[in-house]
Order: structure tokens, then sequence, then C-alpha cells
């Protein structure tokens, strides 16, 4: 069986501006394909078991993951008393495009197409984050995400973009619906069955990350990206 990477180990810290500064855990396989960052939300971070799933199965089939927590650990406390920083989408974006542009200065990364996987309102925070980075950003995918939470910036996203909500996730279902009306480019809303919002069902997470994995191995070709903006 194949060795899989601890992303509990190797810590990045990554300056998202003169005051702040966020951790991150960058796993690069043998000649990547692409990158992919991780946007997590509603209280999630690069500990996420679920996340962590997907981002091993990408290094598998050759991209490279990014993960990283969008807010601080004192935040993070904060949050988990008042829940107001998750639905900060304004905020999450912002960390995420600093983020983007630390990934671009580094050089066994900065050649690669990139692409986002956002959960929850980091999908949203993803969302925007292409919408201001047109020329950056290859492909979007969305897990049980709040696409809807983006408001008009999906209209404003040029990146191929794929939501995946469970078929018991009713709700969030109808929201990713919405948004994908918003939505001008290429798109695709898939709806694994028996799945509730968390996919924590038997087999229901690896047909996330099947998804995702074809997703972002047709868009993030091998070619080098355009980092001039």
């Amino acid at each position: 069986m194949q060795t899989l990477p601890n992303w509990n180990e190797d810590t990045c810290f990554i300056p998202i501006n003169e005051n702040l500064t966020l951790a991150g855990n960058l796993r690069v396989p043998p000649e990547p394909a692409g990158i992919v960052v991780f946007v997590h939300g509603s209280g999630s971070g690069r500990f996420s078991p679920r996340n962590q799933f997907v981002a091993r199965c990408l290094h598998n089939i050759g991209i490279a993951t990014l993960l990283l927590d969008l807010l601080t650990e004192q935040e993070e406390i904060l949050d988990q008393v008042h829940s107001h920083l998750r639905f900060n989408i304004a905020l999450l974006s912002e960390r995420v495009l600093g983020a983007t542009q630390w990934l671009f200065t580094q050089p066994e990364v900065a050649h690669l197409k990139l692409g986002y996987f956002g959960a929850s309102t980091g999908a949203a925070a993803a969302l925007v984050a292409a919408a201001q980075q047109p020329r950056l950003v290859a492909a979007v995918v969305s897990r049980g995400g709040r696409p809807d939470l983006a408001g008009n910036m999906l209209e404003q996203v040029q990146a191929p973009t794929l939501l995946i909500v469970g078929s018991r996730d009713e709700i969030v279902i109808r929201l990713n619906e919405e948004a994908y009306a918003h939505l001008h480019v290429e798109k695709c809303l898939e709806i694994v069955a028996g799945a509730t919002h968390l996919f924590e069902e038997p087999g229901t997470l690896e047909q996330v990350a099947t998804l995702a994995g074809q997703w972002f191995t047709r868009h993030l070709a091998s070619q080098a990206t355009d980092t001039t903006h």
C-alpha cells in the first residue's frame, strides 16, 4: 500500500499582510499536474479529516495541494462562540487571495495551474477569489458548499466550476441550484446519492474525491499558468 503524506506535519507559514500570517501545509508530488488550494469554512481548517482525505486522493493522481487555516487560533476561539467570521466572505476571500499570491512565490509550484476546492462557506470565498483572479484560477470545486454566499460575484466567475452536494442535503441543494443559475461558465452540479451535508456515509466522500479529481485533471493543464495580472 502506498504511504500517504501526513498533513499534520511540515507546517508552513504564509504571510498574508504585514500583520497576519496563516498556517498551512503544502504537499507537492513528483511532476505535479497542477495545484489545488483548499478553502475551508464553517469552523473548519487544514486538519479537517474530510478535506485531508480529498487532498490525499488528489496527491495520488499527481496534483499538489495547499491546506491552510483561514483563521488564526485566536479567531477560531472567538468564532466558536460568535460564528461571525466563518460567514465573513469578504475577509475569507481576501485571505485566499493572499495565500494565492504567496503560492506563486514558491518555485516548486509557481508554474502550475491553480484550482480551488471550497467547502461550506469556504466555497463562496473560493468563488469570490476566483472571480477576482480570472487569469490565475483554472477550476473551482465546491463540496457541500454555500456558493450562494458569493452573491453578485458569481456572475464574474470565469473558472469552470463543479458543485457537489449530497442528495439528503436538501436545503443546500436548493441554494446550490440558485447559485448555479448565476454562473455563466462551464459548470456542473453533481448530486451524490445518499449523502448528507458532511458526506459521512460509506463511499460518499470517495465519490467527492473522484469527481473533484476528474474535474481538476481536466482543467489544470500541464502548461504554465499566467501569473501576470
